[in-house]
């Protein structure tokens, strides 16, 4: 069982490295065709139905590309869809979200002091609400909003901030922040599933048939692409923040997710402005550091933590009980409140740091019990922590911990 935790960690970490592989593959192309369409340009002799073109050099070889808004006269042999780099993403997305917060969700999923859920309840709102959430904003899209682009980006920024304040009354500032990501990862690729890839293989069929293509599925796709566009920056900044206590475990952890979306949208809007030859709006750079100012000014709000006198009359949950019953238990809570507790702790004694790291508080056994597999982890079989071994964790020391998890285990 002790190995399980071992096997259990590579998992995690062979899904999360899986993960940012299809995520680059997603992004870049992504990013790269919204330049290309971006800075077409019109020719005298361009075939009949194409938009624009673009003439690029890379690798030492010169590409000639044009679009078609519709589709050619004739399909060519072959055709190169980008698809599987979204599925891809979102699958391995999905795969991690199961290991991490729903596995571990005693830990990381459910904050007990906003909602009383069973860990069961937990997962079943993580999961409605990412199938819930694509419902409402396709239904959006697919009314007459669709006919007016800002108003329906307003509405979606509006149904972000309304998803993420919702996620804090119920998960860890950690949850919300990956869920929200998720939540809007999992529009982004629905849109590619559900509406784009559809309406290309409408078109390709329309012209394989000899019909000549209805231009509106373009048109539709168009819209999704750019509300992929715009949300794409916010996403991978929303999983990296678990990494970040100053961006999670603030009060206003909610209103920095929103603020990160606006800032998406003022990056996005340089680069798009600059790859359509309609100059470099520098005033987006003003906006986006008064942006990240405010983000910062918010996450100097109190963190969100349980009160200590709370947490030392807290009772142990199941799995807890069993680490605190384990042989050498009392010895090891002695070991971490002597090395760790220092930086892990509500108001760190360590110079320089000022929050505890990833917000993981080690002051009580409670919370030795509740982190025992970290330690175990990061102090136990490799040392990890503490970082450099500032407090002088001895060899001895890091058996004992192995023992006590394994015998916790057994």
């Amino acid at each position: 069982m002790a190995d399980l935790a071992i096997i259990w960690d590579w998992l995690g970490f062979g899904v999360r490295w899986l993960h940012v592989i299809t995520a680059i593959a997603w992004i870049g192309s992504s990013f790269y065709f919204i330049a290309l369409d971006l800075g077409l340009r019109q020719a005298p002799d361009l075939p009949k139905g194409a938009h624009g073109e673009e003439w690029q050099v890379h690798g030492g070889g010169f590409y000639h590309v044009r679009k078609y808004l519709v589709a050619p006269a004739e399909m060519p042999d072959h055709l190169t869809w980008f698809k599987w780099e979204s599925y891809s993403t979102w699958l391995s997305g999905a795969a991690l979200l199961m290991v991490v917060y729903w596995a571990g969700g005693e830990l990381y999923l459910i904050d007990q002091a906003k909602a009383d859920l069973a860990l069961w309840q937990g997962i079943a709102i993580s999961a409605a609400s990412l199938t819930v959430g694509w419902i409402v904003y396709d239904v959006l899209c697919k009314s007459r909003l669709g006919e007016h682009p800002t108003v329906l980006m307003l509405l979606l920024f509006g149904l972000l901030v309304a998803m993420g304040y919702g996620y804090n009354q119920i998960f860890t500032g950690r949850a919300m922040m990956l869920h929200l990501g998720a939540f809007t990862a999992t529009i982004m690729t629905a849109n590619v599933f559900f509406i784009i890839m559809p309406n290309q293989r409408i078109v390709v069929k329309d012209l394989q048939e000899g019909r000549t293509p209805d231009a509106k599925y373009g048109k539709i796709a168009k819209l999704r692409s750019t509300h992929n566009n715009y949300l794409t920056l916010p996403v991978v900044f929303l999983m990296l923040s678990n990494h970040y206590p100053l961006a999670f475990a603030s009060q206003y952890n909610w209103l920095i997710a929103a603020l990160v979306f606006l800032m998406g949208v003022t990056i996005r809007h340089f680069f798009n402005s600059m790859h359509a030859r309609k100059g470099k709006p520098y005033w987006t750079w003003a906006v986006t550091a008064i942006l990240f100012i405010a983000i910062m000014w918010l996450s100097t709000a109190p963190l969100t933590q349980s009160d200590l006198e709370d947490e030392e009359a807290r009772a142990l949950t199941p799995t807890e009980q069993v680490y605190a019953d384990a042989a050498g238990f009392e010895d090891v809570t002695d070991i971490v409140l002597g090395r760790c507790s220092m930086c892990h702790a509500r108001e760190p004694g360590y110079d320089g740091i000022h929050r505890a790291p990833k917000n993981v508080l080690l002051e009580t056994p409670s919370e030795v019990a509740a982190y025992a597999q970290q330690i175990y982890l990061h102090a136990g079989v490799t040392n990890a922590m503490p970082p450099a071994n500032v407090s002088w964790m001895e060899p001895e020391e890091r058996r004992a911990i192995v023992a006590w998890y394994r015998a916790a285990r057994s």
